[in-house]
């Protein structure tokens, strides 16, 4: 009888479409030497883990099995089980590593060793570094092109960005850019890169076919001073409608027009916002938020922020796993 009153109930229930499948978030803790997971949907921290000295910059694989973490008083990048959290491996990052690039196909990964000026190449199949290129003095921001053509390393002292040929891992440019760059990204159509200047409060944009500037954006917010604008972590959407710069101690978000390359608002965060990370959908957006410990979600539909959750001492890094 009760199996029948159940079964008489499921079917009187009007079918709502599939369930949200919840996304993981990793955060890098740099002051708790430990990695945050988090579920964004319903705004949980499920658990911390330790995870080595320093944490700052992560990635997941292509194939979402495993993390890689930069620890960087280890001097080392670890590898991570997703699922485990239990470590697979160490690679030869070479001295400091703070930020790291992988390329397109997850083959290779690009350290920054901002103490010896030089960007090391990993082989990660062989999990062997092939290669350390000389750049300019603290490279920090880091990426690879989605058409797996260039290597770019930012240089906060120099004030450069470095093109390295991502097949002969040699420089073939130099570009100046506005004081202190510390992210770079590329559109996904690697037509553009787009460079954050921290002390200059500034976003610039490249077009990679010509390697010219083709604009530079100053950021301006009411109410807030200029030396608290330091514009840091950048993302941009699949479809380069709109990007979206970390703004540091302003504690804000901007929200870039990526057709007009105009900056159209700007959404208060946590303070200290370090690094952004999309949704798989890029619906959301989460934030790592330094000095106030916790990370934001932002819907992007609405353009508003949604919730905070608290994490742990000074996130830095984020990546995002379906």
């Amino acid at each position: 009888m009760i199996k029948n009153t159940l079964l008489a109930a499921l079917l009187a229930t009007p079918f709502i479409g599939p369930i949200a499948h919840a996304e993981t978030l990793f955060v890098t803790l740099e002051k708790d030497n430990a990695l945050a997971v988090v579920d964004p949907v319903e705004g949980k921290l499920l658990k911390t883990a330790p995870v080595g000295q320093r944490p700052r910059g992560i990635a997941l694989s292509p194939d979402f099995k495993s993390i890689y973490v930069a620890t960087s008083d280890d001097d080392t990048i670890k590898i991570l089980d997703a699922e485990t959290l239990k470590e697979t491996g160490k690679l030869p990052s070479g001295e400091d590593p703070e930020t790291f690039a992988l390329n397109p196909d997850g083959t290779m990964l690009y350290v920054s060793n901002e103490d010896d000026s030089m960007v090391t190449a990993i082989d990660l199949k062989k999990r062997k570094a092939v290669k350390q290129i000389k750049v300019g003095v603290e490279p920090e921001g880091i990426t690879a092109s989605p058409d797996k053509k260039w290597v770019i390393s930012a240089s906060e002292t120099t004030n450069m960005v470095h093109w390295i040929d991502a097949k002969t891992l040699k420089p073939v440019n130099h570009i100046l850019v506005d004081p202190r760059p510390r992210a770079v990204v590329f559109t996904a159509d690697s037509e553009q890169l787009w460079v954050t200047s921290e002390m200059a409060g500034t976003l610039t944009i490249i077009d990679v076919k010509s390697q010219q500037i083709v604009k530079n954006i100053k950021f301006e917010i009411q109410g807030v001073t200029a030396d608290k604008i330091q514009p840091v972590g950048i993302v941009i959407d699949k479809d380069r409608k709109r990007g979206y710069v970390a703004l540091g101690p302003a504690n804000r978000v901007a929200v870039i027009d990526a057709q007009k390359l105009e900056a159209e608002n700007y959404l208060l965060v946590g303070q200290r916002v370090w690094n952004l990370a999309f949704s798989p959908d890029q619906q959301r957006l989460y934030t790592t938020n330094g000095v106030s410990n916790d990370i934001s979600i932002i819907d992007l539909v609405s353009q508003t922020v949604t919730k905070s959750v608290g994490v742990g001492t000074y996130p830095w890094g984020v990546a995002v796993k379906p």
